[in-house]
């Protein structure tokens, strides 16, 4: 049977219409949105303030959650997918998608976290995301995911 670990990813819109994506610390190029595992315990909606938080530092009350869809699904790559089953007991992601309106008000983003997982970030249009920014195992479901909050085909 396949086990999928639950995870929530942000899809952060600013104020003039801006995505953010932000680039992986450990990978030049690979560029994402914020996103990470649901703790044992939580809600979906308490991971995903936790993950902004420790990604990006902004706080919940920094935005406003728009709408969010479930259901998408992706496996680890064969080579990884043993490590990850031994560490999280999965054998890929189910995540839920938030789209979240950033507040005039709410301070810069902050990539310099603790543990930092993202080296930058920057805005863009939704219709400008490359998927080959992504690993190849991520881009069905980032193609749905912008199909589905944006009408962006890819």
């Amino acid at each position: 049977m396949v086990r999928y670990r639950p995870n929530v990813a942000a899809l952060i819109v600013n104020p003039s219409g801006g995505l953010l994506i932000c680039e992986r610390s450990t990978i030049p190029g690979a560029w994402q949105f914020p996103q990470g595992g649901v703790d044992g315990g939580e809600t979906l909606e308490q991971a995903l303030s936790r993950e902004v938080r420790e990604e990006i530092g902004l706080d919940a009350n920094h935005y406003d959650v728009i709408e969010h869809r479930q259901g998408y699904r992706y496996l680890y790559p064969p080579g990884t997918r043993g490590k990850k089953l031994r560490k999280h007991g999965s054998h890929g992601q189910e995540q839920t998608y938030f789209l979240c309106q950033l507040k005039v008000d709410a301070p810069q983003i902050n990539v310099k976290q603790r543990q930092p997982e993202f080296r930058a970030y920057r805005w863009i249009l939704p219709t400008e995301f490359d998927l080959d920014w992504l690993p190849v195992f991520k881009r069905d479901v980032y193609r749905e995911v912008m199909r589905d909050f944006f009408q962006v085909v890819m």
